[in-house]
């Protein structure tokens, strides 16, 4: 069952990371999503740290599922773009060490053009970091969400095989006026990684809002099914809407999951 793999966001539950494996272990889930970019700090992530981090994990009987690492600027964007590349390696080197194996991106907006100086530079990036990502043992899964499934096909197309793989939203896509479903269908294996999230889509593309898991438009019977029809066998990984009902909300989420799967 795919409900037998839940996450949550530790840094949805807590500011303290020690604090968050708690609450996660009591909501009764299996794992958690580490924030690569405002989460864990060096200092945590020193050697000493480490250790640390894993006995606590140990300890709650969680796994990391996933290190997520946002980006204001898209991979295609020149401005900083060495420092962001360098940035995002050192991400999945947190993610090889807390032994997810697995960081997840918002690749910005992909050019239309690929014959553009953008297209290229996005090109080149990502085939470098699935290069890296080969060396430490970890992948980037962009998300399919706020990027359109057709537009990740042509990145697919474009990329060495395996260089990167897939972190369906389901409410990101809902909100960008997609349908999850036919997404999974469209995308098949290359997705290693979904944020099980709800949604109500607006008036255009991009104006819609994340509602409570199981209150919005996605139709989770239909998207587990299809995952499951994909052998799909990864990570449903929950966010709360209103932190500070993250604990009611999380709680919910894993019952109505779980009522369905």
């Amino acid at each position: 069952m795919l409900t037998n793999r839940l996450a949550v966001s530790a840094s949805g539950l807590s500011r303290h990371f020690r604090d968050s494996l708690k609450i996660a272990h009591d909501l009764g889930v299996d794992g958690v999503e580490v924030d690569g970019r405002f989460g864990l700090t060096h200092d945590e992530m020193s050697r000493s740290g480490l250790r640390q981090i894993t006995k606590w994990l140990e300890d709650y009987g969680l796994r990391v599922s996933a290190v997520r690492f946002p980006t204001r600027r898209s991979y295609a964007d020149s401005e900083a773009l060495e420092h962001r590349v360098t940035a995002t390696k050192a991400a999945m080197q947190m993610a090889y060490d807390l032994g997810a194996r697995l960081v997840s991106i918002h690749v910005g907006d992909i050019p239309i053009s690929e014959e553009s100086n953008e297209w290229k530079i996005l090109i080149e990036v990502l085939t470098d970091l699935g290069t890296w990502g080969d060396r430490v043992g970890t992948t980037v899964a962009v998300e399919a969400g706020r990027a359109d499934p057709d537009d990740l096909l042509r990145l697919f197309a474009a990329l060495p095989e395996g260089a990167i793989s897939c972190d369906l939203s389901t409410g990101m896509l809902v909100v960008h006026r997609h349908d999850p479903v036919e997404a999974i269908h469209a995308l098949g294996n290359r997705v290693v990684y979904v944020h099980a999230n709800d949604a109500i889509a607006g008036p255009i593309a991009g104006r819609g809002s994340s509602v409570v898991l199981g209150t919005g438009q996605v139709d989770f019977p239909a998207v587990l099914g299809s995952l499951e029809e994909h052998a799909y066998h990864g990570w449903l990984a929950l966010d709360a809407v209103e932190p500070v009902a993250a604990r009611r909300e999380i709680e919910s989420a894993v019952g109505f999951l779980q009522s369905i799967g």
